[in-house]
């Protein structure tokens, strides 16, 4: 990159401080569930959302929007102005709420978003640069303590990027996106937010001698190619027909779909269907919500915004995920759905699970992938004020997870994304024609 053109894809950043509530808030620790304090939640997730300029905005600082929302928005959703904390007499890891705020820092770029491809794969700004990082940055053990972090990168054509890091401990996806929606629905003007948060840690189950499986092992495992591929369409509605004919009019979903063709091809791309017999799996979270009843969570859960999902596991034999119709493929991940409100009622009782296995542990298993449906959470459709955004990318730290994570495409376009980073580098060649093979 030459030298003139690298300085304008520098980031500068402008501001950092923190943001807390607008107002008064309750203080205090709030507990956390037994899902919140699982191990693979310590960790703060990372994404970046892009914004297109809109004309009719020239002027406004999307980062003071957003700051003065932020604010706001802390007034009801207190606990993420707080900090993770630990004791023993407030049920071991829970949140403080000290309303010492939320980092929020603000930057700036001087080349436009059509100059970096709309931070399309492969970035051509560091993500670091993009996302919030105090400086000086924090201790391990400080950084661990905070639950969300901020950055606006406005760029020069009037776009941004809002770059998110949020504590898993405090929030699932869905819980996340309704923050961040919320924030939207006060930067668009509102008075108040539509849905009302509510904590209600207590309504999530906190099974007797529930199994906890260790952290995933990185040692000796493969390190994993990233790969972004656009779904169209007409290739969802390809297989879904498919689906129809081979079952008398039944209807499939786009998740199931692309879900069923993503774990046949890097089946066959990984070539683990020799020996005949491998065994490999297909792991995905399911919303729980629906499951705890009114009596739990009122209003269906419409305000819970901590960690509610069950993974669902399922298995069968490289061979035969290989070798069967996508449409097989589909009955075999529809089977494994049907039985989620049975094996979390198991769970919940504190019933060992299936084999003794804990059913939210992450593995570094090669012949496992664990796939994840962004395209329902809500980010997509948080909107400060310059319409929704562009795109979503979401970050991950961890190359030795295979991953599949389905994302709605661009803005106003049809299909879908999947961002896999699911076999070695001498496997994408393979896996990418796999992919977009319609057989």
């Amino acid at each position: 990159m030459e030298p003139a053109a690298a300085a304008a894809k520098t980031v500068e950043r402008l501001a950092q401080r923190l943001v807390p509530p607008a107002a008064a808030t309750p203080t205090g620790p709030h507990r956390l569930s037994w899902l919140d304090r699982y191990p693979t939640q310590m960790a703060l997730i990372e994404s970046l959302h892009v914004f297109k300029p809109d004309p009719a905005r020239d002027g406004v600082s999307p980062a003071a929007t957003i700051e003065r929302a932020l604010a706001r928005a802390l007034v009801d959703y207190y606990p993420l102005a707080g900090r993770l904390a630990a004791s023993e007499t407030a049920g071991g890891l829970h949140v403080d709420c000290s309303a010492e705020g939320v980092w929020f820092i603000e930057a700036a770029v001087r080349c436009r978003l059509e100059d970096v491809d709309y931070l399309e794969y492969p970035l051509q700004i560091p993500k670091d640069d993009l996302l919030p990082h105090p400086l000086p940055r924090p201790s391990h053990d400080g950084e661990s303590k905070l639950i969300l972090l901020v950055q606006v990168t406005a760029f020069a054509c009037g776009g941004f990027v809002v770059g998110f890091r949020f504590s898993h401990a405090v929030a699932d996806g869905l819980g996340a996106a309704k923050f961040m929606g919320a924030v939207g629905e006060l930067a668009r003007g509102a008075e108040q937010v539509s849905v009302s948060p509510t904590w209600a840690r207590d309504a999530i189950p906190d099974p007797p001698g529930a199994l906890v499986g260790s952290l995933p092992d990185p040692t000796g495992a493969k390190r994993l190619e990233y790969l972004a591929i656009d779904i169209s369409a007409d290739y969802i509605d390809h297989f879904k027909s498919q689906f129809a004919a081979a079952t008398g009019g039944g209807r499939c979903s786009a998740f199931e779909v692309l879900i069923a063709k993503a774990w046949q091809s890097r089946t066959r791309a990984a070539g683990f269907e020799d020996p005949a017999g491998t065994p490999v799996q297909l792991c995905f979270a399911m919303n729980a919500r629906p499951l705890l009843g009114a009596t739990r969570l009122p209003r269906g859960g419409a305000g819970f915004y901590g960690n509610c999902y069950y993974i669902m596991r399922v298995a069968s034999t490289a061979d035969r995920v290989a070798s069967s119709s996508v449409t097989d493929v589909v009955k075999i991940i529809r089977e494994g759905k049907k039985r989620l409100p049975s094996e979390f009622a198991r769970w919940a009782a504190g019933e060992e699970g299936a084999g003794g296995v804990d059913p939210y542990q992450i593995t570094s298993d090669y012949r496992t992938l664990l796939v994840s449906d962004w395209t329902r959470l809500g980010f997509a459709e948080v909107d400060y004020g310059w319409g929704p955004p562009a795109h979503v990318v979401p970050l991950t730290n961890l190359d030795y997870i295979a991953t599949c994570i389905l994302v709605k495409p661009w803005a106003h376009k049809p299909g879908a994304r999947l961002i896999t980073q699911c076999v070695t580098r001498d496997r994408v060649e393979c896996f990418h024609d796999a992919m977009v093979d319609m057989n």
